[in-house]
């Protein structure tokens, strides 16, 4: 399941609804991404992303369809805000479950890093200085590469 939102989120009640009523579940894993007030030794009071509707809901589909075609898994749940947030807000949140705590582990850390650089979301962090626009990291294009299929 996918949500794109300008709300907040309940981690406790969207991981009951995850596998509520599947007792064939053996692992929940999880991930929350929270807006930190600093970057690059800057003071950060808010971050505000955009994105395209359309665009982004199709990607994130088939972020969340190679996830499923790569491990066993019962469910997941990718919930990723959008809009002005605070140092601290919550800005996305990734469950995976399966029978085996192995791919629901490994889905989770995959979707994170795919979103991280294949969704379209636009970040602009609000600091002292003003506003500007977060540029994509090595570091997160390398993560991702560990998960390209040779």
């Amino acid at each position: 399941m996918i949500r794109v939102q300008e709300d907040d989120f309940d981690p406790g009640l969207e991981l009951e609804r995850l596998s509520a009523g599947n007792h064939g579940i053996g692992g929940v894993c999880s991930f929350i991404g929270l807006v930190r007030d600093i970057a690059d030794d800057e003071q950060v009071s808010a971050m505000t992303l955009e994105h395209y509707p359309g665009m982004t809901q199709k990607q994130l589909e088939a972020i969340e369809k190679e996830a499923h075609a790569r491990w066993p898994l019962d469910a997941t749940l990718i919930i990723h805000r959008y809009g002005r947030l605070e140092a601290g807000a919550r800005i996305v949140f990734v469950a995976t479950a399966s029978a085996h705590r192995d791919a629901a582990f490994e889905a989770c850390h995959f979707l994170m890093d795919w979103l991280k650089t294949k969704a379209p979301f636009w970040k602009k962090e609000t600091t002292e200085a003003g506003d500007q626009w977060v540029e994509a990291k090595d570091s997160d294009e390398q993560a991702t590469r560990r998960w390209n299929k040779t």
